[in-house]
């Protein structure tokens, strides 16, 4: 499912006005999620998840058409962890 997909249905269950309103409060909500992470470096909501930010070390890898060595830069990654209650309610 897609962001827009995602819209309308939140705009079909009547949760916002229009389609064009639920894509606006998503690219907030998603804007607010960027930023809180990028200041803070993580995010919980109690039984849905948890959103972390990680460093990544400098590791190498390999081209796999060549099969060469490559250096792959250190970096900072997002990682998410599902709650109980949401891996509870997909399985």
């Amino acid at each position: 499912m897609t962001k827009k997909d995602f819209a309308k249905v939140l705009s079909d269950k009547g949760i916002f006005t229009s389609k064009a309103e639920a894509e606006r409060k998503l690219d907030a909500i998603f804007g607010e999620l960027e930023t809180t992470l990028k200041t803070e470096g993580e995010i919980n909501f109690i039984g849905f998840g948890k959103w972390e930010v990680v460093d990544r070390a400098e590791r190498v890898g390999r081209n796999p058409k060549t099969g060469e060595e490559i250096k792959i830069e250190a970096k900072k990654s997002v990682k998410f962890k599902a709650g109980k209650k949401l891996v509870d309610s997909v399985n």
